[in-house]
């Protein structure tokens, strides 16, 4: 699909990026409600804020309203949704079932990932599958797309049209293999990188500068992940309870340092740092807002850290 720019997509998303624009995705909030309206009230509040919603996948391996139907719900309001699908839960059956129908409803972003583990959740006595990992997950969306077949080689009558995208952590030892790591899903078939949330800018500027290096922001639009902290409680809870975040002491000691009905201004003044620092490394083509309970930092966030207007496509523009 080309827009009026001549910009090549197949989503709203992927062809924001291809046009050179600075992307901003943001993480839709986990609900554990059966009433669509749920989701509604998180979609209203980023609509027009941000260029697409991540839906997550049982996130930390707790299970909440399903991927799919909350992406389906945010394309009933108007706002384009990432679904991301984990290996955990689904044999290659089916993963390849809900892709199909996720694109039968309107999905155009895919982020394919392996899974928290469900020992980090709380069903820990749940079975886990992961009869593929996000490698093989990200060449299996691939073959459904640009061969038209199932992993097994039987013709898809229409295969689904999706921008395929994958995370990468550049935190977690080892560090050095985590750009080869994020190489290794991009020639998989990743078009589109979500990076863990960036609190070290120090190993952040590494990893880009390595990445950039191998040749892999010139394959792969990558956009780093931003959170807002609301006190020094989150940020220990970052630092010690999720696997794989790098915060630095000294940024815990500053927020220490803020009276406590002054935390949350505080993170957003960190977040909106962050947001500057990462937007200013080579390579770096957006940004994935996170804030645990709290969509309306988010939002602010976007406001403060100049984040808006969204750009707009030319036939988005003409028909205005």
């Amino acid at each position: 699909m080309t827009d009026a720019n001549g910009a090549i997509g197949r989503s709203r998303l992927e062809r924001l990026l291809r046009a050179g624009q600075f992307a901003v995705t943001a993480e839709l909030q986990t609900t554990d409600s059966a009433d669509p309206g749920s989701v509604f009230e998180l979609a209203e509040l980023l609509r027009g804020k941000v260029d697409a919603v991540n839906c997550t996948d049982n996130s930390a391996a707790h299970p909440h309203i399903s991927a799919v139907a909350a992406a389906r719900l945010l394309i009933d309001r108007d706002v384009e949704p990432i679904v991301q699908f984990t290996c955990r839960d689904r044999n290659r059956l089916g993963l390849q079932a809900d892709i199909l129908g996720a694109a039968a409803l309107g999905v155009r972003n895919l982020c394919c990932m392996t899974g928290d583990d469900v020992t980090a959740g709380d069903h820990p006595e749940a079975k886990p599958i992961y009869d593929l990992d996000s490698l093989h997950l990200l060449r299996m969306v691939r073959i459904l797309r640009d061969q038209g077949t199932y992993l097994s080689g039987r013709k898809l009558t229409e295969p689904p049209d999706v921008f395929v995208g994958a995370v990468e952590n550049p935190f977690a030892p080892p560090l050095d293999f985590r750009p080869l790591r994020m190489g290794k899903k991009i020639e998989a078939g990743a078009e589109f990188i979500q990076l863990q949330l960036v609190f070290n800018l120090e190993v952040m500027r590494v990893f880009a500068d390595r990445a950039g290096e191998l040749g892999l922001l010139e394959r792969a639009f990558v956009l780093p992940s931003v959170y807002v902290p609301r006190s020094t409680r989150a940020l220990r809870y970052m630092r010690d309870a999720v696997p794989g975040i790098d915060v630095p002491e000294t940024m815990i000691e500053r927020m220490e340092r803020t009276p406590r009905d002054r935390q949350e201004e505080e993170g957003l003044l960190i977040a909106h740092e962050i947001i500057q620092a990462v937007r200013a490394m080579p390579g770096m083509r957006g940004v994935h807002l996170i804030s645990i309970g709290g969509d309306d930092l988010v939002v602010r966030l976007i406001e403060e850290a100049g984040l808006l207007p969204r750009p707009k496509l030319a036939v988005e523009v003409a028909s205005a």
